[in-house]
């Protein structure tokens, strides 16, 4: 209906009674309509639902002051008087339409008809009918109840599904101003939103400055809340996402790229990458986007190379050069994403580690171990070089590298639990010079304080195995003893009673200790307890410990004998 600019527009009442009367009139003369009859029960059945939903809105208290009617009413009006020119021309015998052009009038007409069916039936379920327009509007606030915001938070989703772009856009506004004052509220707009609504806004056909604040939403729900991040996954999210990051804006592909790598933050999510083809769409962002998008990017790529298939796909796609790449030229947070994911693939098989080490990862890995100085990152860096050097050419470059070496014992003696495990046990598996094992020589006591540790598994034998092979080196037994710190450490972990500490890994030490049949080693050993301790665990069959012991006595035995024949 048409106005002119003076004349003002029908209030939502005159048009609700307009639309009534239409209907009032439709229904009946519908009955009487011979021609396209099935159509003609589709179409009726759709009116009867616009009445019950029309009576249904009418009578809620606050019905006439909701913003979005305004819009609705007129375009249902507009909607019916079609169909009642339909009508006229079906039930009209001398009226002679082609017959293929009246039956797509009538489907369009149904499909209008479907359309503002949903969109009353979602005002009518949200329930902002029944509350007037100063509560449903105004912005929940710490002292509001979780009815009032899930009112809030309804009332937002239906502007969002059946607004226009300005509706939509104050609907964005306001879910993103929820969002940054309550982050509990997530989970909730997850549960009480119809988040579909939200991930169509991130088609790229959508209002951009609208599809810009539904990228932001999406982005702030799956970043605190699980129930939100698993909702926007499983509503389709990810592929807009991906989408926006090849086409949008450097903001809006930096807020989209923070959505994916938190929904990928799910490991049944990670095959989803690949079905949605976001490999080289990632692969691409780490190559040429923002250091903001680059540290985003590589997380998700970091997240799915847990999956076999997206590990191969990876490769495929390059994502192997642009990881190395990072490692050294990306923020210190993109480094450390990329480090753990080169762990990932270095631990993944031959394959991709002979792809690492073509394209020079050992270098940028060693040069980063060198570099960095987060815990972090150095246990992922770690991690990629111990899984590299179970290639024998690596194994051999490393075992010469003397800086390496001298690193590895610095992180024993000063690093945290996990990355003295990792450095202990590359360690333990490298050929080392004896040089370089005097030279590193100060880590021992480290070593034999970290064999005490239970936790975790694994590290008493790979700090022990470490230590046995430093001790091949006299120089190296001879200091040991002479601590003795270590030497009452390696006591009380042969200690039958200290049950805290496998019996074998101080056993094999006092093995590599006796090695030389050292007197001055035998002396401090027996002086500090251990030959009693020994006995007790030859007794209890200990492996290692009747050699352990027999060695002990060896020594004590060579040394009556040097007496017994220097006094003769």
């Amino acid at each position: 209906m048409q106005h002119s600019g003076t004349e003002q527009s029908p209030s939502p009442a005159e048009t609700l009674d307009r639309i009534n009367v239409l209907l009032s009139q439709l229904l009946p003369s519908s009955l009487s309509i011979k021609s396209f009859t099935s159509r003609w029960q589709v179409l009726r059945s759709k009116l009867g639902s616009i009445k019950s939903l029309l009576s249904e809105i009418s009578e809620s208290p606050h019905w006439s002051d909701n913003a979005l009617l305004p819009t609705l009413l007129p375009d249902l009006l507009s909607t019916l008087l079609r169909v009642d020119t339909l009508c006229r021309q079906c039930g009209d015998p001398s009226f002679t339409p082609g017959k293929l052009l009246m039956q797509s009038d009538l489907d369009m007409a149904s499909g209008w008809l479907s359309k503002q069916i949903n969109h009353l039936d979602l005002l009518c379920r949200s329930g902002v009918l029944r509350q007037s327009t100063a509560i449903v509007l105004s912005h929940p606030t710490s002292t509001s109840t979780k009815e009032d915001l899930i009112l809030f938070i309804r009332d937002l989703f239906t502007r969002l599904q059946i607004g226009g772009v300005e509706f939509k856009k104050k609907a964005l506004e306001s879910l993103v101003q929820l969002l940054a004052e309550d982050e509990k509220s997530a989970g909730l707009v997850g549960k009480e939103g119809h988040v579909g609504y939200l991930i169509n806004l991130l088609d790229l056909n959508a209002d951009p400055a609208t599809r810009e604040l539904a990228v932001l939403a999406v982005s702030m729900l799956v970043s605190t809340s699980d129930q939100a991040r698993k909702c926007v996954f499983e509503e389709g999210g990810l592929g807009p996402l991906l989408r926006v990051i090849e086409s949008g804006s450097v903001t809006v592909k930096e807020r989209a790229a923070m959505a994916v790598e938190c929904i990928t933050t799910d490991p049944e999510n990670a095959w989803a990458i690949s079905a949605y083809g976001g490999v080289p769409v990632l692969v691409e962002l780490c190559k040429s986007g923002s250091a903001s998008a680059q540290i985003h990017g590589v997380g998700a790529i970091r997240n799915v190379s847990v999956n076999e298939d997206v590990r191969i796909a990876l490769a495929d796609e390059g994502a192997i050069p642009v990881l190395v790449q990072l490692l050294v030229s990306g923020k210190a947070s993109a480094q450390e994403k990329a480090a753990n994911c080169i762990a990932i693939l270095a631990s993944s098989g031959k394959y991709y580690r002979d792809l690492l080490l073509k394209e020079k990862g050992l270098q940028r890995l060693l040069q980063l171990l060198h570099e960095s100085g987060s815990s972090d990152t150095l246990e992922h860096v770690l991690r990629a070089i111990h899984s590299l050097s179970t290639c024998e050419l690596t194994s051999k470059h490393l075992s010469s590298s003397t800086t390496f070496i001298i690193q590895l014992a610095e992180i024993i003696k000063h690093g945290n639990t996990m990355i003295q495990y990792i450095s202990a046990s590359l360690l333990a598996n490298l050929s080392i010079s004896e040089s370089d094992k005097r030279a590193i020589a100060p880590c021992m006591g480290a070593l034999v304080k970290l064999m005490e540790s239970a936790k975790p598994d694994g590290l008493q034998e790979v700090a022990a195995n470490a230590l046995v092979s430093l001790l091949t080196v006299k120089s190296n037994r001879k200091d040991l003893v002479r601590d003795e710190k270590s030497v009452m450490k390696l006591s009380q972990m042969l200690d039958p009673k200290n049950d805290l500490v496998s019996k074998k890994f101080p056993v094999a030490v006092v093995v590599a200790i006796m090695a030389g049949g050292s007197k001055g080693c035998r002396k401090l050993l027996v002086a500090a307890g251990v030959n009693g301790h020994l006995q007790t665990l030859t007794e209890m069959e200990v492996v290692g410990a009747k050699k352990a012991l027999q060695r002990l006595s060896m020594s004590r035995l060579k040394s009556i004998l040097t007496r017994t024949w220097r006094s003769e």
